[in-house]
C-alpha cells in the first residue's frame, strides 16, 4: 500500500496558553487532528527553533521545552512525550545538503512550544514521532520558501510538513486582560492581504510582503512567526490550491490564522 501524501500547512500557534485554552482556534485544531490520517512522522519548522546553521532535532526521547515565562505554573507542568525520529532526521539534513543547504542534526534540542502546543491539539496521545526543522530569522521569505521546497518529496512519503508561528504578531501590543477583544484595522489589513495573496498564489508579493503588505512591520516587528509560513508554502507543490482554514484573533492582535496548501486529506 502506498503512503499516505500529505498537503502542507501553516498553523498559527499564538501564545503557549493555547494549550490550555478553550478558544476558537484550538478547538479548529483538535478538530482538524481529528481529520487527519496518522502521518509517519511530523515535521514542524517552528518560529522559535532560529538557528544560522540549518539544524535538525534527532533525539530518540525529545524532552518538551517550556522556553516561555510568567504563565500559570499548570503550563509547565505540561508534557508532550511524542519519540523523535533520528532516522529521518538524517534523511532531512541529506536532503538540505544535496541542494546547497548548511545543516547538521542536533541530538539534544527538544520541542519548543511552536511545535508541542499545537501537536498536543492535534495529536493529544503523543503517538506520531516529531522532528523539527530550524529557520533562520536572519534571512528572508525567499530563502525559507527554498528551505521548505527541498522537503517536497517527503510529503509523498508519508510526514507531515508544519510551519507553525503567528499570521501577526506584535507582543508590545498586546493587551492580555481581554483575549477576545476586537482586531484593530491594522491586523485585519495585513491578515486580509495575506489571505488574498496567498489563495491567489502571487508569489511575487508574498516573497515581498515587507514592503508590499500594509502594516507589515506593525504586524511583525521582526521576521521569525512569519517565516514558517514560506515553509509551509514552499514544501507544497507550485500548483497547489491554498485554503485558509481558519481565522480568529486572540487578545486583540495575535491573530490565529490557518492554511493548507494543497488538497484536503481525510481519514480512510
Amino acid at each position: 500500500m502506498s503512503a499516505q501524501s500529505f498537503p502542507t500547512f501553516f498553523l498559527s500557534h499564538g501564545a503557549p496558553t493555547l494549550a490550555l485554552d478553550d478558544v476558537p482556534a484550538s478547538r479548529f485544531l483538535k478538530s482538524l487532528g481529528a481529520s487527519l490520517p496518522k502521518p509517519r512522522a511530523v515535521i514542524v519548522f517552528s518560529a522559535h527553533h532560529d538557528a544560522a546553521t540549518t539544524t535538525v532535532t534527532s533525539p530518540r526521547r525529545p524532552k518538551t521545552i517550556h522556553d516561555f515565562t510568567g504563565f500559570e505554573e499548570t503550563l509547565y507542568d505540561l508534557e508532550y512525550p511524542a519519540f523523535g525520529d533520528p532516522a529521518l532526521a538524517e534523511r532531512i539534513v541529506t536532503l538540505l545538503e544535496a541542494n546547497g543547504f548548511n545543516a547538521d542534526v542536533d541530538p539534544e534540542r527538544g520541542l519548543d512550544h511552536g511545535a508541542w502546543v499545537p501537536l498536543s491539539l492535534l495529536f493529544p496521545a503523543a503517538d506520531v514521532p516529531v522532528v523539527q526543522v530550524s529557520i533562520d530569522s536572519r534571512r528572508d521569505a525567499t530563502y525559507h520558501f527554498k528551505l521548505g521546497e527541498v522537503l517536497r518529496p517527503l510529503r509523498d512519503d508519508g510526514f507531515l510538513i508544519l510551519g507553525t508561528g503567528s499570521i501577526s504578531h506584535n507582543l508590545r501590543m498586546v493587551s492580555y486582560a481581554k483575549a477576545d477583544a476586537a482586531a484593530p484595522e491594522w491586523v485585519t489589513r495585513f491578515c486580509d492581504w495575506m489571505a488574498k495573496k496567498l489563495v491567489a498564489r502571487d508569489l511575487p508579493s508574498l516573497l515581498d510582503y515587507r514592503a508590499l503588505a500594509p502594516d507589515a512591520r506593525k504586524n511583525h516587528p521582526s521576521d521569525e512567526h512569519l517565516m514558517p509560513l514560506y515553509c509551509a508554502l514552499g514544501a507544497a507543490n507550485d500548483d497547489a490550491a491554498v485554503k485558509r482554514i481558519h481565522h480568529s484573533v486572540t487578545y486583540g492582535v495575535i491573530a490565529m490564522d490557518s492554511y493548507r496548501f494543497g488538497g484536503e486529506v481525510g481519514k480512510n
